[in-house]
């Protein structure tokens, strides 16, 4: 049960904490964010190197090393774009009116060059891992990655709740590419999908006969997509989530002598339906 269980509460862990030690730093006043990001970015390296070192490590060790330096590189490209270092070349927020095709452009140019950082890091990521049997810390980026872009698809399509308050005053502007709805088409379908291959993963994790690093490295990928999948749910249900991070938080309660002037913007609301 050790073999299983460890995964899990160090999955738990790593993506409670972490997400903790991102949203605190990207708290804190923007004479910080440049040791921040040099620190992000000698981690990112290290993470880099260290899933080259573990590619053909087959051992249980392996797997959690990999695993780790799989949310290492993540962690790089959340703390740039909550920093406003990595974000788009729009930094504005929508103009009022925009709908349809229209405002999916500007919502593009608006987290731009996020999404390019993304195509990097994991070109980066399976650089470093090819032709390896331990593929854990790879599979680990694709995970947050593809349910990352799942998530952000769900909140321009429009969810009940936008979490706005994990985003800095720097980004503030962003909330007005959110839209809050009800819910939306794709939201069903992105919760349906992720949970059979969450579920196929599970049941992957527990067969017979499976080697003790090959069922450690199912186990953190399907904790990490059935954490996404809560995720997901969090958007829509009525759940203080941002509650689970409260502690994290503070660090944007705190006086702010260097910030700029917080300006006043909402996010689009969907259209009445008759």
């Amino acid at each position: 049960m050790t073999l299983y269980l460890g995964p899990v509460l160090f999955t738990l862990f790593v993506w409670w904490f972490s997400t903790g030690v991102i949203l605190y730093l990207d708290g804190l006043p923007r004479r910080t964010f440049k040791v921040t990001l040099a620190v992000a970015t000698a981690l990112l390296l290290l993470a880099l190197l260290g899933l080259y070192a573990t590619r053909d490590d087959t051992r249980l060790t392996g797997a959690y090393l990999a695993f780790t330096c799989g949310v290492m590189v993540w962690a790089w490209q959340e703390i740039a774009f909550l920093l406003g270092v990595v974000t788009g070349s729009r930094r504005e927020p929508l103009p009022l009116g925009a709908q349809g095709w229209p405002r999916l452009r500007y919502a593009v140019q608006a987290v731009l060059h996020h999404e390019l950082a993304l195509v990097v890091l994991f070109a980066a990521v399976l650089a470093a891992t090819w032709g390896g049997e331990n593929l854990v810390g790879l599979w680990t980026y694709v995970i947050l990655w593809v349910m990352r872009q799942s998530a952000k698809l769900n909140i321009f399509l429009g969810v009940r709740n936008l979490n706005e308050g994990f985003l800095p005053p720097h980004l503030a502007y962003l909330q007005t590419y959110f839209r809050r709805a009800p819910g939306n088409s794709l939201f069903p379908l992105s919760v349906l999908a992720s949970t059979v291959v969450a579920a196929l993963l599970w049941q992957a994790a527990f067969a017979d006969g499976i080697a003790d690093a090959a069922a450690a490295g199912l186990v953190f990928a399907a904790t990490l997509l059935s954490l996404a999948v809560l995720e997901h749910w969090f958007l829509v249900l009525p759940l203080p989530s941002e509650r689970l991070w409260d502690w994290s938080l503070r660090s944007r309660r705190a006086p702010r002598v260097d910030a700029p002037p917080a300006v006043a913007v909402a996010p689009v609301a969907s259209p009445p339906r008759h």
